[in-house]
């Protein structure tokens, strides 16, 4: 696949950088020349220098052959994204997608309107980050989880501690081995790789263990793990930006109290204007003695969204220390990201890597229905819809010989939902949840064409 991207930040960069292990074409846009150089350094990529609203630019980029257009400038050329992604269609991209700032463009009238000018797809990265803080603060028994079929199927993330039943035993130990019950383990994190378990697979305190059941036995599945649901009544927030506010928002209005620490007095005044039901505190967030004196500790839950890594990472773990049930830091140095869990942070947030998710789904073929970057391993967790006369259709899973890094947790057909296990045959139609490596992608797709 030919794929152009418009901007050599961040998420564009990560971006490249994912996308190219798939053995894609890609083509980077920037003005900035120096910023081009260390992409090239870095990754396989060809390098455009110009502006991505320019058409001598775009076509020069091979922007009219290009099956995928992706315009990730930094939020606040939210402009440049959308007026290049409009001329990327115009000019023959056969997909478009544009990074916005403002949650006003995505109302659906406006989105229908976007789409009638040609953009497939808009996000706001601040946004879909704000969407998994809550998500997560909801489910707080977990570090992550994924909805397969509006609910039907769930991945759950969480780490494995001391009080686990399920430390030091073997995934045989795992209870759906032995009297049928719906849970699978498809993956372990630990020490930085990503495992994809065998029978004799021994748990460990601190893995980051990846497993799919079925919605109702969430509860039981947490009495394996250690963990205790948590209702978040009381919650403090660390830094007052969009993402701050927007995860303020969602709360105020159902927990009995939320607080928002911001050092920027000019800012703490707007979201004092904003916020209904939200306590806004001017202070510096980075002194541990200013948040004892805040009491955060009464807090169910504290979450560091502030544009520091490092100061999120360190208030998260001052809050675990001071009693905090439920820790969450937004991490943008992905170097960062299991440091951050080393140190006890419950859930980490990456916004390149969940809005690379979300471009993702437009590399892959039209059977796959969702893509879903896992923060804190190397692998993708995808459903794919299964088109009838395929190969996985053709033996059970156990005759498949699929890749050694790829696992197939579950199936839902139709209002059935299947934990898969070795005898599982797979049918037309079915929609097919699987955890991949990296390394497996290529190879896993020829089994659904």
């Amino acid at each position: 696949m030919k794929i152009v991207i418009a901007g050599a930040g961040e998420v564009g960069c990560h971006l490249a950088k994912m996308l190219s292990e798939g053995y894609h074409e890609i083509t980077i846009i920037d003005h900035d020349e120096e910023r081009l150089a260390l992409v090239s350094e870095s990754m396989d990529v060809l390098t455009v220098q110009g502006n991505p609203t320019s058409i001598t630019v775009l076509k020069s980029a091979g922007v009219d052959k290009a099956d995928l257009f992706v315009a990730v400038s930094p939020a606040k050329e939210q402009d440049v994204n959308l007026v290049s992604a409009i001329i990327a269609k115009k000019l023959g991209a056969k997909k478009v997608t544009a990074r916005i700032n403002d949650a006003e463009y995505l109302n659906y009238d406006n989105k229908v309107m976007f789409t009638d000018m040609g953009i497939d797809l808009l996000f706001y990265p601040e946004k879909i980050a704000a969407t998994e803080i809550g998500d997560l603060l909801k489910q707080s028994d977990v570090s992550e989880f994924v909805d397969f079929a509006r609910g039907q199927l769930q991945l759950v993330v969480f780490r494995i501690e001391e009080g686990s039943r399920m430390l030091n035993k073997s995934t045989a130990d795992f209870p759906y081995e032995q009297n049928a019950l719906p849970f699978k383990v498809v993956a372990i994190a630990r020490s930085g790789e990503t495992l994809i378990p065998q029978r004799d697979t021994l748990f460990k305190r601190g893995d980051m263990v990846y497993v799919v059941t079925r919605r109702e036995y969430i509860g039981e599945l947490m009495s394996w793990s250690g963990k205790q649901y948590l209702e978040i009544k009381r919650l403090t927030i660390l830094g007052g930006g969009r993402i701050g506010e927007m995860v303020a928002r969602q709360f105020e209005k159902t927990a009995e109290f939320v607080k928002i620490i911001e050092i920027n007095r000019d800012r703490c005044e707007v979201l004092s204007e904003n916020l209904d039901r939200t306590l806004v505190i001017n202070g510096d967030g980075r002194n541990s003695d200013f948040l004892y004196e805040e009491d955060v500790k009464s807090c169910d839950a504290f979450v560091a969204v502030t544009s520091s890594s490092e100061t999120n990472i360190l208030a998260c773990v001052a809050a675990k220390k001071m009693g905090v049930a439920k820790t969450i830091a937004e991490v943008e140095n992905i170097e960062y990201i299991k440091l951050a869990e080393g140190m006890g942070v419950d859930a980490v947030i990456n916004k390149k890597i969940i809005t690379a998710g979300r471009i993702f789904r437009f590399t892959m073929s039209t059977k796959v229905r969702t893509v879903k970057v896992i923060g804190g391993s190397d692998a993708e967790v995808i459903e794919y819809i299964v088109n009838p006369d395929s190969q996985i259709t053709k033996a059970p899973i156990k005759d498949l010989h699929l890749p050694s890094d790829t696992i197939i947790g579950g199936v839902i057909r139709g209002n059935e939902t299947i934990i898969a296990t070795e005898d599982t045959w797979i049918k037309p139609y079915d929609r097919v949840v699987i955890f991949a490596l990296p390394t497996a992608l290529g190879r896993i797709e020829k089994f659904f064409a």
